[in-house]
């Protein structure tokens, strides 16, 4: 897997979600998929439990990339991002950082997203 692959996928990631293209963003994970969002809590595995996830979270959501999409020299790559979305009828900003690994054929294996409570901002 190269990085500029993976870049392209993690910007395509953001513009999907954005686009609120829930087909689009799927397209990008494997049907064997893993989410952990936050990372520590259950796994969401597989399309069908990827796919609901992600129906829920990009409802009334919108994600601001931070920095540029980091890859590596593996199959592993980065995007840092704040999620702009609302709690409880008040809008929060939460700092997020994904690290997604890839599959031998360019699609989403994981994806770890990192944030915790203290990365919650009540705007």
């Amino acid at each position: 897997m190269d990085s500029l692959t993976m870049k392209n996928a993690l910007q395509e990631y953001v513009d999907a979600f954005n686009a609120n293209d829930l087909e689009r963003l799927m397209a990008l994970f494997s049907d064997e998929a893993s989410v952990e969002d936050p990372f520590g809590s259950p796994a969401k595995n597989g399309h069908q439990e990827v796919k609901a996830f992600f129906a829920e979270s990009m409802s009334g959501a919108n994600l601001e990339l931070l920095a540029a999409p980091r890859g590596s020299h593996s199959n592993a790559a980065a995007i840092t991002f704040a999620v702009h979305t609302e709690k409880e009828g008040h809008p929060i900003r939460i700092d997020v950082t994904d690290v997604m690994t890839f599959d031998s054929e360019g699609k989403i294996a994981t994806m770890h997203a990192y944030w915790g409570p203290d990365d919650i901002q009540q705007l």
